[in-house]
């Protein structure tokens, strides 16, 4: 399962770390064990479904837990039934 996940908290951060509340999503990701990727606007995970459902929980729980006062979370999961299910590099390597 590939999921592409987006905090959006309020604030992001505090007066001494701008996104503080963003990298304590981050770094629940980091700790998975799972493959990532960080983009700009948003990180993607590659995983096995239910470390990835899970995964998303804690994502939202940990930037509410860093303190921001609110989090909107934007996530896409893809799934596929086949040994032939796409990946993050099937999908990106052409591009880079």
């Amino acid at each position: 399962m590939i999921l592409d996940i987006e905090v959006l908290p309020r604030p992001t951060g505090t007066a001494d770390e701008r996104y503080a509340h963003v990298e304590a999503a981050i770094a629940v990701i980091q700790r998975s064990g799972l493959r990532f990727e960080v983009h700009a606007l948003g990180t993607t995970v590659e995983g096995d479904p239910n470390m990835i459902w899970e995964l998303a929980r804690r994502i939202h729980d940990a930037t509410l837990a860093s303190g921001a006062e609110s989090v909107v979370t934007i996530a896409k999961f893809q799934q596929s039934r086949g040994d032939d299910a796409p990946t993050m590099a099937s999908l990106t390597t052409k591009f880079r």
